[in-house]
Order: C-alpha cells, then structure tokens, then sequence
C-alpha cells in the first residue's frame, strides 16, 4: 500500500489525486498497467509531483500528442514498466462549413458534453476554424461520438475517427522578452509578459485566473523564480527563463511567452 496520507498531504485537488493513487494501487496489485481519465495541466503537475519520488511504482502520460495539455497517465509497478504506446487514446475529426457560424473551443466541447459524455473522456479540442475540429477522446467513447454528434451550433457536422498522425496542431508561436524589475513579484512579472498593466493582472490574480506551474496563486507578492511557468486565463503561457540581479539591485527578466 502506498502512503496515502503523506502523498495527499498539501495537495490542493485531493479527491481527484485519491483517486489515481487508488488506480496506482490496483497497478501494484495485479501487475497490469492502470490507466486514468484525461487530467487537467494542474492534476497533471501534482501528478508527477507525487509519483516523482516513488520507486515501487512507475507512471507516463500521454495526451495524443506531443503538445497535449489533457493527458491520460498509464501506471505500472517498476518492475513492469510502461511507455506512451501503452496509454490508448483516439482522435476525432469533427468536419463542417462554419464559415457562416464560426465556433470556439467552448462550443464544440459543450457540443461533446451535451451527448451525454463526461469531461474526463474528452483530451484537447483543437478548432480548425471554419472547417471544424479535431478531439482527443478515450478509445471507447469513438462509436458514440461518431453516432450521436452530428451537430455543433446550428451546423450539421460529420464526426469519424482519424489516425493520431493526421492532428493538426500548428508549433505553439513564441515571443522573447526582457525586462528589469525592482523585484520578482507576480504581479510585475507576469504584467510585463502579458502586456497588461500592473493593477488589471493584480485584479486577475485576485480573481484566481493565474497559475504558476499550473497551481492557483492569489497572492500578488508571490515571488517567481527561474523555471516557473505562468499561465493566465485566456492569455496563453509565460516561461521564466533567466533571472539576474544587477548592479543596481534590480531584476533582468529574461521570459518566453507562448502565445
């Protein structure tokens, strides 16, 4: 049995991170590889942060692709061993003319969702503008898909499996920056990457919409380091690549904003 209460500890989305620890534990029971539902980038991070440091158990995830922020993790004793092949998804392309009624990711999720099917089934949604979509799903979920989702706002669609190789997912578009500040707050940090004034990303912190490293921060004093990944909702992502202190006691920022 793994230790449960030590693993938990400090972990802001328990009841999920219990649940996987219990798939861990049928992993180590039957010596077969125990696979989750698709994860958030927030389960994911406390994800490795807990199975980081165990020997006896040995875990991968996997999302489809290499980009992919929902990904379902495969489990298995060490000595057993897993890979990616091992962690089965499937993608879906949802194919329609919505020149005339363009959709957004929302949409085709609740589209998803309103058959029937839960959140934890469903991986990335990438929106190919006006001809539709692709989706990451479980294997399982393919034939009703394919079946029951035949339209996504008021535009009939034809949803049939794909290969994984035809996911059209275009290189994430980077943008370098540097800036010098009196500190490494949160705040300044994050206002100088996303181009936002420094009292509207107070507000957003505020507001619970930034993550460092995938976890809520709502402090705006909260201090960044080297490494730290920033994420604000509707923003895109912000990598803390460099921090030096310079002669003057200020802090030169070098950042990578992923857009």
């Amino acid at each position: 049995m793994l230790p449960r209460e030590e693993l938990l500890k400090g972990i802001e989305d328990r009841d999920e991170i219990a649940r996987i620890i219990d798939k861990a534990e049928q992993a180590l029971k039957t010596w077969e590889v125990a696979l989750t539902d698709f994860l958030s980038p927030p389960v994911l991070a406390q994800v490795r942060q807990i199975f980081g440091r165990l020997t006896e158990i040995e875990f991968c995830a996997s999302g489809g692709y290499p980009q992919a922020e929902r990904q379902r993790v495969g489990m298995a004793r060490s000595e057993v061993g897993i890979d990616a092949t091992q962690i089965e998804v499937a993608a879906l392309d949802i194919a329609g003319n919505f020149l005339f009624d363009p959709a957004n990711h929302r949409d085709f999720l609740g589209a998803i969702l309103g058959s029937g099917i839960v959140r934890e089934k469903v991986g990335d949604i990438i929106v190919l503008g006006e001809r539709g979509a692709q989706v990451i799903v479980v294997p399982e979920m393919v034939e009703f898909l394919e079946t029951t989702l035949v339209q996504v706002r008021s535009v009939p669609v034809k949803t049939q499996r794909i290969d994984l190789n035809e996911i059209r997912v275009r290189p994430p578009q980077k943008k370098e920056i540097a800036t010098v500040e009196a500190s490494t707050r949160l705040d300044a940090i994050a206002s100088a990457g996303f181009g936002m004034s420094r009292s509207k990303m107070t507000d957003a912190i505020a507001s619970g919409d930034v993550r460092v490293n995938w976890k809520e921060i709502t402090q705006a004093s909260y201090a960044v380091k080297k490494g730290d990944l920033i994420s604000v909702r509707g923003k895109g992502r912000l990598e803390v690549n460099e921090v030096d202190v310079t002669k003057k006691q200020r802090y030169r920022v070098q950042l990578t904003r992923y857009i």
